[in-house]
């Protein structure tokens, strides 16, 4: 698994992403059920539930891994510069994580493709004072902007509350789903 990061090694991994081209996008949600190979529900409109995290691989073969961690002292949104292999264990097996190529989904069409103009860190004030964590990062192309972060819904079924700083991915479609999750509009 992973070594703690530091805001220097994480915004220096944000900056890597400036300027490539996304073309692949996977999702890696948690398997369930009675066999334990039940992809869970991952598309809920507006936004996506990828648990584990989500692997962006870039048209010069770069591959970046966005999970959840507690390198910051609380989980937070981590962003690497290598395959999701070096970061999740029981990938495919029963009671692991799914792959889930998204590439062709209707939510990332017009990112996939372009030019990332700019990807910011949206960071929050962490339980310790003093201590900022990652709550999200957000990719924007001339066309569009996708947020990913840690966070859930309170309850399931979704319903009207979110929590940030949580073990679980999610990505966000819109600006006004964003506010709701917490994230703010301007990283």
């Amino acid at each position: 698994m992973s070594s703690p990061l530091t805001t220097l090694e994480y915004e220096r991994t944000v900056a890597l992403l400036r300027g490539r081209r996304i073309e692949r996008v996977i999702y890696y949600p948690l398997m369930g059920g009675e066999d334990g190979c039940e992809v869970e529900d991952w598309d809920f409109g507006p936004w996506h539930q990828p648990t584990m995290g989500v692997e962006l691989l870039t048209g010069d073969g770069a591959r970046f891994s966005a999970v959840w961690g507690s390198s910051f002292d609380h989980y937070g949104l981590e962003l690497f510069p290598e395959p999701m292999t070096d970061h999740l264990l029981g990938i495919g097996e029963p009671g692991g994580s799914a792959q889930v190529d998204v590439t062709d989904h209707v939510r990332w069409s017009t990112l996939v493709g372009g030019k990332l103009t700019s990807v910011d860190i949206a960071w929050a004030e962490g339980p310790k004072h003093g201590i900022r964590v990652p709550d999200a990062i957000r990719l924007c192309s001339r066309e569009r902007a996708v947020w990913i972060a840690v966070g859930r819904p309170a309850d399931y079924p979704p319903g009207a509350a979110y929590y940030l700083g949580t073990d679980d991915v999610m990505v966000v479609f819109t600006t006004e789903f964003a506010a709701k999750v917490g994230i703010p509009n301007t990283c």
